[in-house]
């Protein structure tokens, strides 16, 4: 089933508020209505890189403070 645009500008919305803290992003479905389906999804691809980056990141991190 193909995503409406619609929705895949919510799913672009839903990921950029997904951490606590930070202001609600809202974005004005008109300013992404010239894109078409691959555009919004190539976004996503890329918030979602970003998000597993950042994960790796943290873990990296993490690490130094166990006691083995």
């Amino acid at each position: 089933m193909e995503s409406s645009k619609e929705q895949l500008i919510s799913d672009i919305e839903n990921l950029l508020n997904r951490y606590d803290g930070i202001k609600p992003t809202y974005i004005n479905p008109d300013l992404l209505q010239f894109m078409d389906r691959q555009s919004l999804l190539h976004i996503i691809d890329s918030l979602l890189k970003q998000q597993e980056k950042t994960n790796e990141s943290n873990i990296e991190w993490l690490e130094q403070f166990k006691q083995y």
